[in-house]
């Protein structure tokens, strides 16, 4: 009886194909992670929002609400770094701003900040939860308020 050899060699079949070291991998997964939270929020702001105000669901095929989507989601990106920042000691804010900086695009540059903040905040996730909660509420309740027009005849 023949057994096929393992054709990879160690433990981790994972690590195999992938020339980066475990430090860089768990940062990228936890990018990942990051990342997938913030659309998913993002994603439902947008749909709540467009309830409350009685507009159509968004439909990935429209270009505009792809656009709508990346305005609230590098909204929320930013407003989530403010909070967290207010919230940080004065070193650890300097090194918050110096791994944002390792990195050229805006976007980029937040999305480092906050894998920074989960690696050095034990509380991260939970905090993440709380602002976004609080972001939501903030958000949903403008979206509530009529546009300058309705509140001009009336509305209010």
């Amino acid at each position: 009886r023949v057994v096929s050899e393992w054709r990879h060699h160690g433990a981790f079949p994972q690590e195999h194909g992938d020339a980066r070291g475990l430090m860089e991998r768990i940062e990228a997964q936890l990018r990942e992670r990051i990342e997938e939270a913030l659309e998913m929020a993002a994603l439902k702001l947008m749909v709540d929002a467009r309830a409350e105000t009685g507009r159509p669901a968004p439909e990935s095929t429209s270009a505009a609400d792809r656009a709508e989507f990346q305005a609230i989601s590098g909204a929320l990106l930013s407003r989530l770094r403010e909070q967290f920042s207010a919230a940080l000691p004065d070193d650890q804010r300097a090194r918050l701003t110096q791994a944002e900086a390792a990195m050229a695009d805006p976007a980029d540059r937040l999305l480092a900040g906050q894998v920074f903040l989960a690696r050095h905040l034990p509380d991260y996730w939970q905090r993440l939860e709380r602002y976004q909660r609080e972001d939501a509420e903030r958000y949903l309740a403008e979206a509530r308020r009529p546009g300058w027009v309705k509140r001009l005849f009336g509305a209010p």
